[in-house]
């Protein structure tokens, strides 16, 4: 049984992807770091001596902090962020014990490089239907919950990513785009090494509405229908892109939880509540 100031791996392993997820942070060693140089989904790095430094940024947030064993550094680093008024816990068992579950963890070499401020900096094109608000959904749920995304017109977009050191996406011609017939939410969902069951489903959902191939899931023709109608209420991508959040974290919460339940009308009538 863990300790009030830590956290299983099952238990984060729930919350990974959802709104609820805490701020995790890796204060491994760089030794410890290079002999297995991935992330838990959304953790960045940071000295474990350094850890104060987080604390004013980090007040009013649940924190989780992780080291490869989930022993002394992970734990000193949590009590003094905890000494700091910041809600702090160490994950139980470390990277050691996330990897021993079989959970996903994302390739430091596919995360593009950070900005002077912490965070990943992303551009496309502007006016977002599918694509374009399913992969920041994903790489804000998964991968980096501080990256910025510019929507620009389609003609600037590799010159935008050019003079912001920005990371081009969904457009002909660079690394995070459509593959074949696959689109870009199912290349970051490769490339990110979060093939994990309800992620692929989803994106064979993205797929289909975002390819016109609503054959390929039932669901693909209502995530056009909500997508086309958010680009109407919406003039400002940004204002849309964080509606759009709420629509990926329903569908996503779908495939993870709740693809078996059902529902009809009138709703269905047993003998006890009959007699209620």
């Amino acid at each position: 049984m863990s300790s009030p100031t830590e956290i299983t791996v099952a238990q984060l392993s729930r919350l990974i992807g959802t709104p609820n997820a805490p701020v995790l942070i890796d204060v491994r060693i760089d030794e410890d770091f290079e002999d297995d140089p991935r992330f838990i989904p959304g953790a960045f790095r940071h000295g474990f001596r350094e850890i104060e430094t987080l604390a004013p940024q980090l007040m009013g947030k649940s924190v989780v902090v992780v080291c490869q064993k989930g022993l002394k550094l992970s734990q000193g680093a949590a009590a003094l962020l905890r000494h700091h008024g910041v809600n702090a816990e160490s994950l139980e068992t470390g990277t050691l014990g996330w990897s021993a579950a079989g959970l996903p963890s994302v390739p430091a070499k596919s995360i593009p490089t950070r900005t002077a401020k912490g965070n990943t900096l992303w551009v496309t094109r502007l006016r977002p239907k599918i694509d374009r608000i399913a992969c920041p959904w994903l790489i804000r749920r998964f991968v980096d919950p501080s990256a910025q995304f510019l929507f620009v017109v389609p003609s600037q977009v590799e010159s935008v990513a050019e003079k912001f050191d920005a990371t081009p996406f969904d457009v002909d011609g660079v690394f995070w785009s459509h593959r074949e017939e696959y689109c870009t939410f199912d290349t970051m969902v490769e490339e990110f090494g979060l093939e994990i069951e309800a992620l692929k489903n989803l994106a064979t959902i993205v797929r289909g509405a975002d390819t016109n191939r609503h054959d390929l899931a039932p669901e693909a023709a209502g995530l056009l229908a909500a997508s086309l109608g958010l680009s109407r209420m919406y003039r400002d991508d940004l204002a849309q892109l964080e509606a759009g959040m709420l629509l990926y974290d329903a569908f996503y919460r779908w495939a993870r939880d709740a693809t078996a339940e059902g529902h009809d009308w009138p709703a269905a009538t047993t003998r006890s509540q009959e007699r209620d």
